[in-house]
């Protein structure tokens, strides 16, 4: 299969004429939706989910499916765009991938806060792209796609996520909120103390798995 990165969170997985992206939030370039018909959200968050282009695109595609934990799909059901609720547990055909649903939970902000769900994904038994946790799936993961930076997480916590994970390879993502300097930094701790095979994929590059 092939990971292409996107701004932030966003990544699409494809398989020659199979494809889905994950997380298309508000950041998200446009042709990340490109011959996409069906898309999974990790949580409501608007770097994650973009409710207004996925109006937009429903509209223009009959095809079209999200998957998304309730929260989500209570709101894009509620504006016209087709979707399924999923939990952790539940497995999934999504653009002929096998993809399984764990987690549950965000990571806490502060004080208990942001308290909302937040679902991983893995692909095939393969990928990984945990959303805004730190949640260490069952599965043994080739390619772990590691939040990099964000209110919630700091770089240590990621760091010993890459670890407990112990996938072959680390891809950072979640990553818009660091600057190019900071980016660097965090990929020279990430490289050094991951204990994994860690490259940056810059928005349009591909990863083949």
């Amino acid at each position: 299969m092939r990971v292409t990165k996107y701004v932030h969170a966003c990544v699409r997985i494809a398989d020659g004429d199979r494809a889905f992206v994950i997380d298309p939030g508000i950041w998200v370039e446009p042709d990340a939706y490109e011959g996409i018909d069906e898309i999974l959200i990790t949580h409501e968050h608007v770097d994650h989910v973009d409710l207004e282009a996925l109006t937009v695109r429903a509209k223009a595609n009959s095809a079209l499916l999200v998957r998304a934990p309730a929260p989500v799909a209570e709101q894009l059901a509620a504006v016209g765009v087709p979707v399924e609720t999923v939990s952790a547990g539940d497995r999934l055909t999504v653009a002929g991938f096998d993809v399984t649903v764990v987690g549950g939970e965000h990571a806490e902000i502060y004080e208990g806060l942001p308290g909302c769900a937040n679902v991983g994904f893995v692909v095939d038994g393969r990928v990984y792209h945990p959303g805004d946790a730190l949640f260490v799936p069952e599965a043994d993961v080739e390619l772990l796609m590691v939040p990099a930076s964000a209110p919630w997480l700091k770089l240590a916590e990621a760091i010993d996520f890459v670890r407990a994970v112990g996938a072959a390879r680390t891809m950072p993502v979640h990553d818009a909120l660091l600057s190019d300097k900071g980016a660097a930094l965090w990929d020279r701790w990430f490289d050094m103390k991951g204990g994994t095979d860690y490259r940056r994929l810059n928005p349009g590059d591909d990863a083949d798995v």
